[in-house]
């Protein structure tokens, strides 16, 4: 099967390449429908990642957020026209005890392999899960992010003291949002705190128990365990807040990704017994729990169609620089390509 990939070249470059794709065993193909742009995506098509990094990766196609329509399934599971949300994380191995999104034999669409930028993408079953019915295809196309919270989650039950009583988040972008939204929904008994710098941005955690700014006076705020969703130079004060703020034994998510170093205080870490841990993207049973989330808590996905920003029709090339160019220069929510290549 011959299929139109669209490659970012060089940074704001991107070209159409026609692949030949082989098809059979029990792959599906699905046409895209709606794609998410990540921050990711936008490092890689700003040139913000480092030369080095650039010019090993590309040319590649970007988007590893997004959602389709089955066009055939060889394996026969899926009717055509069936919509699903598509996993781009693709482990080659099995683990016992390494999850597959940690596993450094994967591949990850739009950081080690070509993402979701295609005129059509052919998956293994593993790859795809229905989508609920009737859910906002808009919301549904960043159910990757939405999934990578739900993952941290995950993780965080597994990790955590037993004293949950209030949960502190600090970010007020995106991450922050859904990261606090996945906390307040599966774990009803917690007090649920966000710590953020804008006003503007603080007033849209309407679901949260309370909301501060990075400047106030938090020597009454008591944490238990903290979440880390800042990244880029944010993440140096915010785990410095945390560190700070947070209670003896607590634990520390780390979720915001830094190009650059992040110093942290180590003599506190150890003063107070913390337990630091990182979680990074997610898989297929991530995005199970995140489906299933959806089904049982509808006011998740109604909270999280306040995150929908700009939604741009994509059918050329162009359309899609200047989806990435009206990206840059919104100050919250996602970005959502209809996706028409």
């Amino acid at each position: 099967m011959l299929n139109c990939v669209y490659r970012l070249v060089e940074p704001r470059t991107i070209e159409p390449v026609t692949l030949e794709v082989p098809l059979g065993g029990d792959r599906i193909v699905v046409r895209p429908t709606h794609l998410s742009i990540c921050h990711a995506d936008q490092r890689y098509y700003q040139g913000k990642r480092p030369p080095e990094v650039l010019e090993s990766k590309l040319p590649m196609a970007l988007i590893h957020e997004g959602v389709g329509t089955v066009v055939h399934d060889f394996g026969g599971e899926y009717a055509p026209g069936t919509s699903v949300v598509m996993i781009p994380n693709a482990p080659a191995e099995d683990d016992p005890f390494i999850a597959e999104n940690y596993l450094r034999t994967s591949t990850f669409g739009g950081s080690t392999a070509d993402g979701f930028m295609q005129e059509l993408v052919v998956l293994p079953p593993s790859r795809v899960l229905p989508l609920p019915d009737g859910i906002d295809m808009r919301v549904a196309a960043f159910t990757e992010l939405v999934s990578v919270s739900v993952h941290a989650a995950a993780r965080f039950d597994g990790l955590a003291h037993g004293r949950r009583n209030t949960i502190g988040i600090w970010g007020d972008g995106n991450l922050g949002f859904i990261q606090s939204l996945v906390m307040r929904s599966l774990f009803p008994e917690s007090r649920i705190v966000v710590i953020g710098r804008n006003d503007y941005k603080l007033a849209d955690f309407t679901f949260v128990d309370d909301a501060r700014r990075t400047t106030d006076d938090l020597s009454d705020l008591v944490i238990d365990h903290a979440f880390e969703c800042c990244g880029g130079d944010g993440s140096v004060s915010a785990i410095e807040q945390i560190i700070g703020t947070i209670q003896p034994e607590g634990t520390v998510s780390l979720l915001g990704v830094s190009e650059n170093p992040v110093p942290i205080n180590t003599r506190m870490v150890l003063e107070k017994g913390l337990r630091l841990f990182g979680s990074s993207r997610s898989g297929c049973r991530d995005f199970a729990r995140t489906l299933e989330l959806y089904e049982n808590n509808p006011d998740v996905v109604e909270y999280l169609e306040s995150l929908i920003g700009v939604v741009r029709c994509v059918s050329s090339v162009a359309d899609i620089a200047k989806a990435f160019e009206e990206d840059m220069r919104k100050p919250m929510g996602k970005t959502i390509m209809e996706w028409d290549m």
